[in-house]
């Protein structure tokens, strides 16, 4: 099989985002006078935290989006981070708010999770957010499992009635993945089975998959044995060996034999970016209209 031929390129679709975002904004601050706007609270100086947010403010840059962002120490208590988190709740020119993870762990994550207003909530950690798609009637859909929904949309990858495989069961990824195919929607309706850590004989269960995401967490856990002729791979995972970037797949190995695969880097990250901003301007929608 050709393997350029068959890598799925997020970046491509990224950009094609980016543009209709842009757009989009532009179009809605045109209609009602408002620019959508996102507000990041961090404590701390986590490097890998830090970068996170300049790569969120960037991308508000690019899609015409405000960004906020909100430095406290890691020191910062509880009281003082709910009473933030109430002030942006109630700020009508805040769209949308991020608490970026890990906390410090003298503060409860639960309850940060429970305080942040789920109509701002555009990365779905209040459990009211996933709540609504477990009943599948959701306000917003997960920004990585949306990512990995957008690039099968877009790559015309037909998922109805189909098999598609799971190996990793995060709140993150796997289970809200798993909800969102299992949508009563065109372009969803899927068959999904679930794998993870625990899962005797991993492979008799990817080798079943019309498609395998992989996003347990282990480095090219999934092998070319495990994959039949003709699926479709995507790899959300990311993990770092010898300083290098790979994901929950054999890249090498598998991409003989996928359809199609997503690589690490290049592959779903880069969408799961846009699908925040995506989120962000559908928040500040609902609650101007």
């Amino acid at each position: 099989m050709n393997q350029e031929s068959n890598i799925i390129k997020g970046k491509t679709i990224a950009d094609a985002l980016e543009n209709e975002l842009k757009l989009a904004s532009i179009q809605f601050f045109q209609k009602t006078g408002v620019k959508p706007r996102l507000s990041v609270i961090i404590l701390g100086e986590d490097p890998a935290s830090l970068f996170y947010v300049r790569m969120i403010e960037k991308n508000c840059q690019k899609v015409n989006i405000e960004f906020g962002k909100h430095s406290l120490a890691t020191e910062t208590t509880e009281d003082k981070l709910l009473a933030l988190l109430q002030e942006l709740n109630q700020n009508e020119a805040v769209h949308g708010i991020i608490v970026q993870t890990p906390l410090p762990d003298h503060i409860k994550e639960d309850k940060i999770r429970e305080a942040l207003s789920p109509v701002k909530d555009v990365d779905c950690f209040n459990p009211i957010n996933m709540g609504k798609l477990a009943m599948g009637n959701p306000d917003f859909l997960p920004c990585t499992p949306n990512a990995v929904f957008e690039i099968l949309k877009r790559e015309k990858i037909e998922v109805e009635g189909k098999h598609v495989v799971i190996v990793g069961r995060s709140s993150v990824v796997g289970k809200p993945l798993a909800l969102i195919l299992l949508l009563k929607q065109p372009q969803a309706n899927a068959t999904v089975t679930i794998c993870h850590s625990r899962t005797k004989n991993l492979a008799s269960f990817t080798q079943k998959g019309d498609v395998v995401v992989a996003a347990a967490g282990v480095a090219r856990l999934i092998k070319k044995d495990m994959i039949r002729e003709g699926t479709v791979v995507i790899d959300v995972g990311t993990n770092e060996v010898e300083g290098k970037l790979v994901g929950d797949v054999d890249f090498e190995e598998v991409s003989q034999v996928a359809a199609k695969i997503t690589p690490v880097p290049g592959g779903v990250g880069p969408v799961t970016n846009m699908m925040l901003m995506q989120n962000t301007l559908q928040a500040a929608r609902k609650q101007v209209f």
